[in-house]
């Protein structure tokens, strides 16, 4: 076992239920704690190594939730408030416990915000820039940024063990075409799938339908459908989520707390 990948977090921007919905999804949800959706992000482990993907403003729900009292190093996919807003939860870990500042991976172009939305931070983050298909290595495992396609720069990240091969990217419509090539034949690929329904914004996130068809593409031995908001644009149970994706036997549907082995 080179590690291990965590969803901590599987809805979109607005979470599941939304303080302002009352869809069947949002009602389901509500009813049955274990169908909640906080908002996307990640854990990868290595040997004792905990690194966040994304500091949703869950983050500290979903650390408690899992147990999870230590943290290494941060790789942020992108500058949307619904990815960093739980950032400041780390303040009081590395000024009381940890005493040295934590490795912040940035989009290069993402520096400058940080800066100026968290100056009070900065004695608590080492901040440095990732570059597009530079790979970082952590442990055992290789963490590599790779373009997506949305609104801001933002990478998916590949992330690679002696024997397995995951990407996650949360936030994407569609991916260039020398990605798909260094995807190809994934064990793992989580995706974004925002939309149920119609896809309102083609240019920076998929439907659940354009994944699954992408994780074809790319020909994913499994594909996982992320960054889910079961309002947009035609709202769904998880019920019936699942009956939408039974006849591709390959698909799921991400869940917070879903564990992978690397």
């Amino acid at each position: 076992m080179n590690g291990s990948f965590k969803i901590l977090g599987s809805g979109a921007g607005p979470g599941v239920p939304s303080f302002f919905c009352d869809c069947c999804g949002c009602r389901e949800a509500r009813e049955n704690p274990n169908l909640v959706r906080t908002r996307s992000g990640a854990l990868l482990t290595t040997g004792s190594k905990n690194l966040l993907i994304d500091t949703s403003p869950d983050l500290r729900t979903q650390l408690v939730r899992e147990r999870i009292d230590t943290i290494d190093g941060i790789f942020m996919t992108h500058w949307h408030f619904d990815h960093f807003g739980g950032i400041g939860e780390l303040e009081y870990y590395v000024k009381l416990v940890r005493k040295q500042p934590v490795a912040l991976h940035l989009p290069p172009g993402a520096v400058q915000e940080f800066t100026a939305a968290f100056p009070g931070l900065m004695d608590v983050f080492q901040v440095i820039p990732w570059q597009f298909g530079t790979p970082c290595c952590v442990g055992d495992l290789t963490v590599t940024p790779l373009p997506a396609i949305h609104s801001v720069e933002t990478a998916g990240f590949l992330i690679e063990s002696t024997t397995r091969r995951l990407a996650y990217f949360p936030d994407t419509a569609d991916l260039e075409g020398n990605v798909k090539q260094q995807l190809q034949g994934l064990d793992w690929f989580i995706c974004d799938a925002t939309f149920t329904g119609e896809n309102w914004f083609p240019n920076s996130h998929m439907s659940i339908a354009q994944a699954i068809e992408l994780g074809r593409k790319i020909s994913a031995k499994s594909t996982i459908l992320t960054h889910l908001a079961v309002h947009y644009s035609q709202a769904m149970t998880v019920t019936e989520l699942q009956q939408l994706i039974k006849p591709y036997s390959q698909v799921q549907l991400a869940y917070d707390g879903m564990s992978l082995v690397l």
